[in-house]
């Protein structure tokens, strides 16, 4: 990846003022922010490991509207917690010149997780939802490349509601972000 962010860095919002901000769906942000936990030691141990390297920096465009971004950006931020890297949110509609380099799919999905280093060297992306519920849209877009087809919207709302089944109701869906995070990171 020729990406780079370094532009971007000091642009954002601290997680804790994007969250404090909220004026949708902060209830549910929080429900799943509460519901995480730790469910492999190892996980834990390897992200307070990286807490001796500073070259790290992560950029998370978000949007609070956005039902990916308040159920998955909790598990990051609880995840990254321990890390001590710089963490910003760029709201995407403040940021669509970002946004339109980090496109899933030619769309704009989020949130997109950007590691970058210190120079602002894009070294990996996450996102914008764990590989199996994406999956639904990756197959999903696959079969139905006309957005002005007649059963577009109709279509998609069966996917959506495939989405969520495979986020499942409970918490369970948040390890497998935490694995994902930790497979990305180890890579880099």
């Amino acid at each position: 990846m020729s990406k780079n962010v370094a532009h971007k860095f000091r642009t954002g919002l601290k997680p804790q003022a994007f969250v404090e901000g909220m004026t949708k769906n902060q209830e549910a942000y929080q429900k799943w922010s509460e519901a995480f936990t730790w469910t492999n030691e190892a996980d834990r141990e390897f992200f307070a490991s990286l807490a001796h390297r500073d070259d790290l920096r992560c950029l998370i465009l978000a949007a609070e509207w956005c039902g990916d971004v308040i159920r998955n950006l909790p598990v990051v931020l609880h995840t990254l917690k321990d890390t001590e890297m710089p963490i910003e949110i760029l709201v995407m509609e403040d940021h669509l010149d970002l946004m339109d380099e980090f496109l899933t799919m030619g769309g704009r999905a989020i949130p997109v997780v950007i590691f970058a280093d210190t120079g602002g060297h894009v070294l990996a992306q996450w996102g914008p939802r764990p590989k199996h519920v994406q999956e639904v849209m990756i197959a999903f877009k696959q079969q139905n490349p006309d957005r002005n087809a007649p059963d577009y919207d109709e279509k998609i709302k069966i996917a959506r509601t495939e989405m969520l089944e495979k986020y499942g109701d409970g918490p369970g869906y948040q390890a497998v972000i935490v694995s994902e995070l930790r497979e990305l990171l180890s890579s880099i």
